[in-house]
């Protein structure tokens, strides 16, 4: 957790995200680097270098981001941490996973409110965007942190083999924090399976792993989501984390995504990982 990248447009959520990317930066020598991106018509893109553009209307955006970056650096959690501003003109959002591997990113910190009914369907938030196409860990901030702490993290997930990579990165997070880590597979009725032999997949799927602290629940619940957020929230866990398979456009239009729902709708912290 060496470089981590936060997206900021300078609102009350991306704030939040910076005060935990600051404390993790603290905790563990890390570096941040703080990303806005200008929205800018696509004629004035094909022609734009941030450098030397003449263009009044760029000229001003880039300006104003400067003036709220020297603003922000001020603030007194950011006193220690090393920092790395940078403005990007971009197209789509889709665009920080390339600055992501630019800069060999090993964490993406966001805000989010969230987003519900025709404006998650049709466009989603810029969170979600990202979640989907991150091949790296995303931690979604939705909430002010004064101190950011992980005591007991839930991973839900239907412990299958292609999940196996995530699991790790999972406890290798839940390691940093010395978190009780809490593995949750939801049982619905259209994919009921009995608890032994949900209880034996669990531990087929963790065998070989060294980690220990750890304990397992089989949930019943109306849908995976519905159950992953009730289980999370009668334990009163710090932090949610679920695999994500990065679908994009029809097959994300007609299946969806559990964990870009969770970013969603989840009123915690919620951690994803790539598949």
């Amino acid at each position: 957790m060496k470089r981590i990248l936060v997206p900021t447009d300078f609102s009350k959520e991306s704030k939040n995200a910076l005060r935990v990317a600051a404390q993790l930066a603290k905790k563990y020598d890390g570096e941040i680097f703080l990303l806005h991106m200008l929205e800018l018509p696509l004629q004035q893109i094909e022609s734009l270098s941030i450098e030397g553009t003449d263009l009044p209307e760029a000229m001003f955006f880039v300006k104003l981001a400067q003036q709220r970056f020297e603003e922000l650096l001020n603030e007194d959690y950011l006193k220690g941490v090393s920092v790395r501003d940078k403005v990007e003109v971009f197209q789509n959002f889709g665009d920080i996973i390339k600055i992501c591997k630019q800069h060999d990113i090993d964490m993406i910190v966001m805000g989010s409110h969230g987003a519900s009914g025709l404006k998650e369907m049709f466009i989603g938030s810029n969170t979600e965007k990202v979640v989907r196409s991150s091949d790296i860990p995303v931690l979604v901030i939705k909430n002010h942190h004064e101190e950011f702490d992980v005591n007991s993290f839930v991973f839900a997930s239907d412990f299958k083999n292609d999940n196996k990579e995530t699991y790790k990165q999972a406890t290798e997070f839940a390691s940093l924090f010395n978190a009780k880590l809490h593995l949750v597979m939801v049982n619905t009725a259209n994919r009921f399976i009995t608890t032994a032999k949900a209880e034996n997949r669990i531990h087929k799927f963790i065998e070989g792993n060294d980690f220990k602290n750890y304990d397992i629940t089989i949930y019943n619940d109306i849908t995976v989501e519905q159950g992953i957020l009730n289980f999370s929230q009668s334990i009163n866990a710090d932090l949610i984390g679920i695999s994500t398979h990065g679908r994009q456009g029809i097959a994300h239009f007609l299946n969806g995504s559990i964990s870009e729902d969770l970013v969603n709708h989840a009123k915690r912290p919620v951690i994803t990982f790539k598949i």
